[in-house]
């Protein structure tokens, strides 16, 4: 992530101040050691670390006239605080925030591709991705059988130490996290969803794992529709028709990343364009890559990371001459 943005900006010929989540500074620590021994001139990439006065350092690096540009990754509230400090010296900002991403299943995809897609999508570091697909849609005529070769696909899941070879996925990063992910599934289940592969704590691996879990019959009414999980709990909510479908999922205030699996190319580029999102993956359960634009619409944010990125750290200028 960090990497993303300090490629632009350098490339840019601006120098970089990062300041990483308090819950992960040593990667970017790392990356600033790798950087000096490249030979990178010190000040060049700075990094600020810290777990207080979270409000004072950013309104500081929003505010001071000698930043020029802010390149933020977080939470919808958040990034509207920290617009809000920018605002002041009208800074130019790219802001990747929360993400709601639908995941629909219509009646003529490959089920099994689309099963692929969703382990894919879903449970890619344990649900914890700005991308992870949040809600699943299937439509009627393929929802049972969707739902139990998902179901059979995540229960063959192997939850543990990172280092045991046999581990396919590993903790949460902290206890709110999983507070958060157990506070849907049981919101979901009091709402009528049917618990079909995990949905509890593994206290016993761990104060910070929680089992894969698959949800049927999620109301649209949930926590998890309306909320990012940002965890490994994938809910499946029947639709009928490809309207219905689209209406669902373009039923939240952010649109950060969607997919959706379908072998008919008129139904591929109708709902491509439908989707209020600022990515789409169409038979595929990933969209990131470094040559393609990253970002969102709606509350998800502005600007794009990857791809051309490099204008976002550039101004335009006209000169006009004459009488030489």
């Amino acid at each position: 992530m960090i990497t993303r943005k300090l490629g632009a900006a350098l490339a840019a010929g601006c120098t970089v101040v990062v300041k990483p989540a308090p819950e992960t500074p040593l990667s970017a620590l790392a990356l600033a050691e790798i950087a000096n021994r490249a030979g990178i001139p010190k000040g060049v990439i700075n990094v600020i670390t810290a777990s207080k006065n979270m409000p004072e350092i950013a309104k500081e690096m929003c505010e001071n006239p000698i930043i020029k540009k802010i390149s933020f990754t977080g939470s919808t509230r958040i990034a509207k605080l920290l617009a809000g400090y920018a605002a002041g010296t009208l800074k130019k900002m790219t802001i990747e925030a929360g993400g709601n991403a639908p995941f629909i299943v219509f009646d003529d995809a490959d089920i099994d591709q689309a099963v692929e897609g969703a382990i894919a999508s879903k449970f890619r570091n344990s649900g914890q991705t700005c991308v992870c697909a949040n809600r699943l849609l299937v439509q009627s005529s393929v929802y049972a059988d969707f739902a139990a070769k998902l179901a059979a696909r995540v229960s063959s899941f192997v939850v543990g130490d990172g280092f045991d070879e046999k581990t396919t996925h590993g903790p949460l990063i902290h206890a709110k996290a999983i507070d958060k992910v157990d506070a849907h599934v049981q919101d979901a289940i009091s709402k009528g969803a049917k618990v079909l592969v995990g949905g509890e704590r593994l206290k016993d691996v761990g104060p910070a794992f929680y089992a894969p879990t698959v949800l049927s019959e999620v109301d649209p009414s949930s926590q998890s529709f309306s909320e990012e999980t940002f965890g490994p709990l994938a809910t499946l909510t029947k639709f009928e028709t490809e309207d219905e479908a689209v209406r669902i999922a373009n039923q939240t205030e952010v649109g950060l990343a969607g997919y959706f699996y379908s072998r008919d190319i008129g139904r591929v580029w109708r709902v491509a364009e439908k989707l209020e999102v600022g990515m789409v993956g169409a038979n595929i359960g990933a969209v990131s890559a470094a040559y393609a634009p990253f970002g969102g619409v709606k509350e998800s944010g502005y600007g794009r990371e990857g791809g051309h990125s490099i204008d976002e750290f550039m101004i335009t200028k006209f000169v006009s001459f004459g009488g030489l």
